[in-house]
């Protein structure tokens, strides 16, 4: 193994005390991340834009801040790929379409602001599917980003580059953005720990707002922030520097009842766990229900009670694309379609095309309150609830996903099932590496905890992590 390798093999806790402690130099570290970049983008498109020179420039800056003995933040010379749906202030930010193919923000998103500030630095924004609305990586503007474990397979989405590129140690931690499960599915199909926290913790500015296309893609209260990892630590260490209450989102909420560098910290001894392998409704793949079950038995052994239960509400999934577009300009995105015609994804312009009535919208809201009931009630009998992550592994490019799961027919998007009722409720929610198919696929278990209790998601998360641990584990492309 070269030296660039172990470089890109690095956590980011480790990397920042090594550059803080002038073991590692920032343009080093820059250098083998960038250089890996190199060799595997050609294949798995994991990188709608990168910014070589910047990321240099802004490694030899901070080298020199060091040298000086200045203090520098606590992701000081960490590599990062931020979503390509998250504005960077002068980088392309081309959200997957033809629309914004050459659109350059004026202005960082707080995220971002946040990031930089603590020392990291930015790569390149990383692939998505058009505005976000595909669980894959299929984007009109490249090909689709390859699976690392299986590059016929998609990586998930819609922060698709985001997972790749973590699996494959291009930079130890990416920024990505959830609305229906989108940290989470590719944190599950790539192998890799992924957690959005309760909504509001980690504020959203400014979401897509060109003045072109006002509104395009801002699901303003299903959307949130959050890390995709090789570990536990380094997501809390991330959610450390970029939650905390910011008045551009209204939204926002304050963080200062969570100590984010010690929320790792304890066992789960007289922990009360339910585990739910379908929900009570859902379609799995007995590939993943086997992996889980195995994963879920992993909890009795670190002191938890684990019972199965399911939450109780009816299966939503009739109101995921109605609060979906309920939470975006729908006549804007209709003539955005007109404009861009066959150059626009063709499932979100079917989607865009059905006439949705004022019932089917406001349904999907009473819907939405249902499930959020249902869970709190739930809750007060739970600590932690266990699931799948998705309902399926890995599956071929080219789809929005399996037209069938376990022998029944479902609709495209069905297999997200277990990841969007969390953004109804906006409940923290991580997904944890929990094993591999026959074939070789990451299977990941989703750890979900009552509204505003992430440290004992975190908490759960890192013990689990520590009894089954998969950060050695890397893809042989």
């Amino acid at each position: 193994m070269t030296a660039g390798d172990e470089i890109c093999r690095m956590d980011a806790t480790s990397l920042a005390r090594q550059v803080a402690a002038k073991r590692l130099s920032p343009v080093e570290v820059v250098d083998a991340v960038l250089d890996r970049l190199d060799r595997l983008d050609p294949r798995l498109h994991i990188f709608a834009t990168v910014c070589a020179d910047r990321a240099r420039q802004e490694a030899k800056r901070l080298e020199a801040e060091i040298a000086a003995g200045r203090e520098v933040g606590p992701l000081a010379g960490v590599p990062t790929g931020v979503k390509d749906l998250i504005y960077t202030k002068g980088i392309r930010t081309a959200s997957g379409s033809n629309a914004y193919a050459d659109f350059v923000p004026d202005e960082d998103d707080v995220v971002v602001e946040r990031i930089t500030a603590a020392g990291a630095i930015v790569i390149g924004k990383t692939q998505v599917p058009e505005f976000g609305y595909s669980g894959t990586g299929q984007t009109p503007l490249a090909e689709p980003t390859g699976n690392p474990w299986n590059p016929a397979r998609t990586s998930g989405g819609s922060s698709a580059g985001s997972g790749a590129a973590v699996a494959t140690g291009i930079g130890p931690f990416s920024l990505g953005s959830d609305g229906g499960g989108s940290v989470r599915i590719p944190a599950s199909f790539c192998g890799v720990y992924g957690i959005k926290p309760t909504m509001g913790r980690v504020p959203l500015y400014p979401g897509t707002k060109d003045e072109r296309y006002p509104g395009v893609s801002s699901w303003e209260s299903l959307e949130h922030i959050g890390p995709l990892t090789r570990t536990v630590a380094d997501a809390a260490l991330t959610l450390s520097v970029i939650a905390g209450y910011d008045d551009r989102d209204r939204l926002s909420i304050r963080s200062d009842d969570v100590d984010w560098l010690r929320a790792t910290d304890g066992d789960l001894s007289g922990m009360r766990v339910a585990y739910s392998p379908d929900l009570g409704y859902a379609a799995v793949d007995p590939a993943v229900r086997d992996v889980v079950d195995r994963a879920a038995a992993v909890f009795e052994d670190l002191g938890a009670t684990v019972e199965r239960a399911d939450p109780g509400w009816e299966d939503p999934y009739e109101a995921l694309l109605p609060m979906i577009l309920a939470e975006s300009d729908l006549a804007g995105m209709r003539r955005l379609a007109d404009e861009l015609g066959d150059r626009m994804s063709p499932h979100l312009v079917d989607v865009l095309r059905v006439d949705w009535t004022a019932e089917q919208l406001t349904s999907a809201v009473v819907r939405r309150k249902a499930v959020y009931n249902a869970s709190w009630r739930f809750f007060r009998s739970y600590d932690l609830l266990l699931t799948p992550t998705l309902a399926v592994p890995p599956f071929e490019h080219g789809l929005q996903g399996p037209p069938v799961i376990d022998g029944r027919e479902v609709d495209g998007f069905y297999w997200l099932s277990f990841t969007f009722p969390f953004n109804f409720t906006g409940q923290p929610a991580a997904t944890v590496p929990a094993g591999f198919t026959d074939d070789g696929l990451p299977v990941g278990m989703q750890i979900v905890g009552r509204r505003m209790d992430d440290a004992l998601v975190l908490r759960a998360s890192a013990a689990f992590e520590a009894a089954a641990p998969w950060r050695d584990h890397w893809p042989t492309v």
